[in-house]
């Protein structure tokens, strides 16, 4: 393709490497593309309190795309510009229908208004929540007041099985009443509403800034982000990627640990 107008990098296992940061290799290749003026937007599975420390490290502003698609955020002013959630009744119809085919699931909730961030509060778990990325942030609350609200992303819990195994029998079970997706195979599914990914969220973005989809080169690992590379004009998968993204790619780079990103971005600037 010719240049591309606009950079979309899922965050973790694509562009931070295994120690979580942004190289010195990458953080350069991202500092020509923005010397071109072209946009370089951050598309994770991340709550927006997240995304601030990628971005110092990465010499990022302009927008980010958090909760798998669910929300558009301003790094610059800290704010949250679009939300597409999910309302309390689907929660809870979702949660429980998932309850009765795999017993022992437990909740989480991320949560989202236009606006300032909110910070630890926009994050609410049930008692017995593990987090794969550390029990830290854990809001714990009962069940009924971690589903009471509208949320931009619900999380599922299952301690003894695969995300895999989670994610067929959620499949099934829901039948595309809302979107099902997860970034890590450690017994964690990610819920949206229904047509939410990172490919919505994208599409957000580039309207914003008025660039086709055609121009567009999105790099990922995780199958939260299979529609993504699809929808871009150029869909990149790192060698570290799950089969199913790399059957969905249009190229396979070197992995995150060996700057694949960067040797992408190379051939443009």
């Amino acid at each position: 393709m010719d240049k591309p107008q606009l950079i979309a990098s899922d965050v973790d296992g694509t562009l931070l490497d295994p120690y979580e940061r942004v190289t010195d290799r990458t953080a350069a290749a991202i500092g020509r593309v923005l010397a071109r003026e072209v946009p370089f937007v951050l598309v994770s599975g991340r709550p927006p309190r997240w995304i601030p420390p990628v971005a110092r490290q990465a010499g990022l502003s302009g927008y980010a795309v958090c909760a798998n698609g669910a929300i558009v955020y301003d790094i610059t002013t800290e704010r949250v510009l679009t939300v597409h959630g999910l309302d309390s009744i689907t929660l809870w119809d979702v949660t429980h229908t998932l309850e009765k085919a795999l017993p022992g699931i437990k909740v989480a909730t991320e949560r989202a208004e236009v606006g300032p961030d909110l910070g630890g509060e926009a994050f609410a778990t049930e008692p017995g929540y593990s987090n794969p990325w550390g029990d830290a942030e854990n809001n714990v609350r009962p069940r009924a007041e971690v589903l009471g609200h509208p949320a931009s992303k619900l999380l599922v819990r299952h301690q003894g099985m695969t995300s895999e195994e989670m994610a067929m029998a959620a499949h099934e079970l829901l039948d595309g009443a809302v979107d099902v997706t997860f970034s890590t195979s450690r017994g964690l599914i990610e819920i949206s509403a229904p047509g939410v990914t990172k490919a919505l969220g994208l599409a957000d973005v580039a309207e914003l800034t008025g660039v086709d989809r055609e121009a567009v080169v999105a790099f990922g690992d995780m199958p939260n982000d299979i529609e993504m590379l699809r929808w871009a004009g150029h869909g990149v998968a790192m060698a570290n990627a799950h089969a199913d993204v790399l059957a969905a790619a249009d190229e396979v780079t070197a992995p995150n640990s060996e700057d694949g990103v960067a040797a992408v971005l190379d051939r443009w600037f």
